[in-house]
């Protein structure tokens, strides 16, 4: 009697999983958005639904804000995710390691060519949009993917539903919350990477928290797995 041949591994299983990548992109986006709202005008590049209320403010004429650095974040933002559903649309049917690991260095190059700006060419007007276009860009791209691979309550940009589903499904709730420790995490997640790219801005300028980012990205291009 021959002895049955083990199971080849599964490809998609290499690697880190899904849950942990979207995490670390969650801390991702809170260094981005301490970049772009602290050193870029009061706008958010990753949070687009802060941008729309930003947007409200800058067109009612409030102080410190402005229309055209807000409406370049949300135009590049739009882009990009347009760019991440055709990048869906062709990959999203086959392996999903191979998918996320795409977009994430394509994040990579965008974020780094931004760190790279923001150390190049400081303090300049087409530096700011130039650095509000390619981390808006990247998020669109990022979120239509994380919006495609379907994992529950890791969003990485926003934790509105997050918080709501934290509240309302606890125990003072309906007592159904069986996903509580990841949106925690998230919600710490997001709030740890606003805190270091606060400091980093406010303590050594826009390119060290922009290359931390870009830094980050890619190591994650390079062990993201295909599983959740």
């Amino acid at each position: 009697m021959t002895t049955p041949s083990p199971p080849l591994p599964d490809p998609e299983a290499r690697g880190v999983r899904l849950v942990v990548v979207l995490l670390v992109l969650t801390v991702v986006s809170g260094l981005i958005d301490a970049v772009s709202y602290l050193g870029l005008g009061r706008v958010f590049t990753a949070n687009m639904t802060g941008n729309v209320v930003v947007l409200g403010f800058a067109a009612a004429g409030a102080p410190g804000f402005s229309v055209p650095h807000t409406a370049t974040s949300l135009a590049a933002f739009l882009l990009g995710a347009v760019a991440g559903g055709r990048v869906a649309a062709r990959h999203g049917k086959g392996s999903r390691r191979k998918w996320a690991r795409l977009t994430l260095a394509a994040e990579t190059l965008l974020v780094g060519a931004s760190a790279v700006v923001a150390f190049a060419w400081p303090d300049t007007a087409g530096t700011r949009y130039a650095l509000i276009a390619l981390t808006a860009f990247a998020m669109g791209l990022r979120n239509a993917t994380v919006r495609k691979l379907g994992i529950p309550d890791l969003t990485t940009t926003v934790l509105t539903m997050t918080l709501t589903g934290l509240a309302s499904e606890s125990r003072l709730g309906d007592a159904t919350g069986h996903r509580s420790p990841r949106r925690t995490a998230s919600v710490i997640a997001m709030l740890a990477g606003a805190a270091l790219g606060a400091w980093l801005v406010l303590h050594h300028g826009l390119g060290i928290p922009l290359l931390i980012a870009a830094a980050l990205s890619g190591v994650l291009a390079v062990v993201a797995s295909g599983r959740e």
